[in-house]
């Protein structure tokens, strides 16, 4: 039998920063599974059902591990997303425990901010040094936008109110329209580098940019339009407008001053951040193997998410 691996899911966040775990987590347990392996998934409520044929599904939640006290027996890596700093130590001590050799974390790009203040005031950063120090062979995940973040209702605000009215306007109304860019990779090659960290010790101990190029927000629109085969009506709006309309699809200030400072800030030195991608080594194309995936391909495969 194939080595077990255990894939943690929480319920959508819209904190700064989080990644839509269900989403990730179904594609690595898919790739997972077509490798032979078995699969186990901690899942909060909500986030039990769509997983793959042959998928192990508990429910439960990796922030209340004490609930599960055997859900890591048998595992030999751990895909952590959606742990939160007040019982990381004690899921990692369970896991240590149970045998698991393994953690991969599912983290964020913040942690580098985060060491400039108070260890009480850090999150990610909090999450990270708790694998580093628990025992086990680590590796970080800090991740670009997920492509799919938008079907599941978390992180980034950008494109959150798409869905809605694309299928009821044929419309979008977004800050920075013109010259915003921001980066993305596909839930699947985020997956994909997950998969070969937990199966190989090649990335263990280190920090993995899981980044996609900046994709500028018009681009993005078209793509959704060709997928559709209709046109998009799009009008530029002032980032008050768009923080206006985040804010009443319940994203905190903190996330939607993110979205907007990414959005210029990107737009404004996209070739030096292009750069800063391209840069990165392991690349996601080094560690997968093959292209990243496009977010036409994306909008394509999920054009039924905003079919009027």
């Amino acid at each position: 039998m194939g080595s077990l691996y255990l894939i943690t899911a929480v319920h959508a966040r819209k904190d700064a920063g989080n990644s839509p775990t269900g989403l990730v987590g179904r594609s690595l347990a898919r790739q997972l599974l077509g490798a032979g392996a078995r699969v186990r998934v901690l899942a909060e409520p909500g986030q039990a059902a769509g997983w793959p044929h042959g998928a192990e599904v508990v429910e439960g939640s990796v922030t209340r591990p004490h609930g599960q006290p055997r859900i890591f027996d048998g595992a030999e890596g751990v895909f952590l997303a959606g742990a939160v700093p007040g019982t990381v130590a004690d899921a990692l001590g369970m896991a240590r425990g149970a045998g698991v050799e393994r953690v991969v974390v599912l983290s964020s790009h913040g942690p580098e901010y985060e060491e400039n203040f108070p260890p009480e005031t850090w999150f990610w950063l909090a999450i990270e040094r708790a694998a580093e120090h628990c025992g086990l062979a680590w590796a970080h995940i800090r991740p670009s936008a997920v492509m799919g973040a938008v079907a599941e209702g978390t992180y980034p605000a950008t494109g959150s109110d798409w869905p809605e009215t694309i299928r009821s306007e044929l419309a979008v109304r977004e800050a920075f329209l013109e010259h915003g860019h921001y980066p993305f990779i596909h839930e699947d090659d985020l997956a994909a580098v997950a998969a070969a960290a937990l199966r190989t010790g090649r990335y263990d101990g280190t920090v993995l940019e899981a980044v996609g190029l900046p994709i500028s927000t018009r681009s993005r629109v078209e793509a959704i339009a060709r997928a559709l085969g209709t046109e998009i009506a799009a009008t530029e709006v002032d980032p008050g407008e768009s923080r206006t309309t985040w804010r009443a699809l319940g994203w905190p200030d903190s996330g939607i001053d993110v979205t907007l400072y990414a959005l210029e800030e990107y737009g404004s030195r996209l070739a030096e951040l292009t750069e800063w991608t391209l840069s990165q080594r392991p690349s996601v194309q080094d560690i997968i193997g093959r292209p990243l995936r496009s977010f036409p391909e994306w909008a394509a495969e999920n054009a039924e998410l905003f079919r009027p």
